[in-house]
């Protein structure tokens, strides 16, 4: 784990991305996706770090998806501390972001609530 990329704007935990060796995060200015990302134009031109700091609860963009709108909602009912927190250590226990691809462990839910609870848990 990257800690120090922590969470995409979008709520995507860049800290455990595979994709992390070459990309450091949304916020560096290298991201290649960044002129057609909907969620970093968004909450750029509202001057919001991340989407979870916006009053909206939109699904836009990536958070039409399960996996960054559950751990948005998680960062705004917890922090984004507790949410690298859990993530940190449902990775020690073996929970993995990128299985196949970049679908994963958490990939695997169609309700946020029960996605919220495995961050929590690690637990199914």
């Amino acid at each position: 784990m990257k800690r120090e990329l922590g969470i995409a704007r979008c709520g995507l935990a860049c800290c455990l991305c595979s994709e992390n060796v070459t990309c450091n995060g949304c916020n560096s200015g290298e991201c290649p996706d960044k002129e057609q990302c909907e969620n970093r134009k968004c909450s750029v031109s509202k001057n919001l770090e991340h989407c979870y700091d916006c009053s909206e609860n939109c699904r836009k963009g990536l958070l039409s998806k399960i996996k960054p709108y559950a751990f948005t909602e998680f960062v705004r009912r917890y922090g984004e501390d507790d949410l690298l927190d859990c993530l940190e250590r449902n990775e020690r226990n073996g929970v993995v972001y990128h299985r196949a691809g970049i679908n994963g462990d958490y990939d695997d839910f169609d309700d946020v609530e029960a996605l919220i609870e495995y961050i929590k848990t690690g637990q199914r």
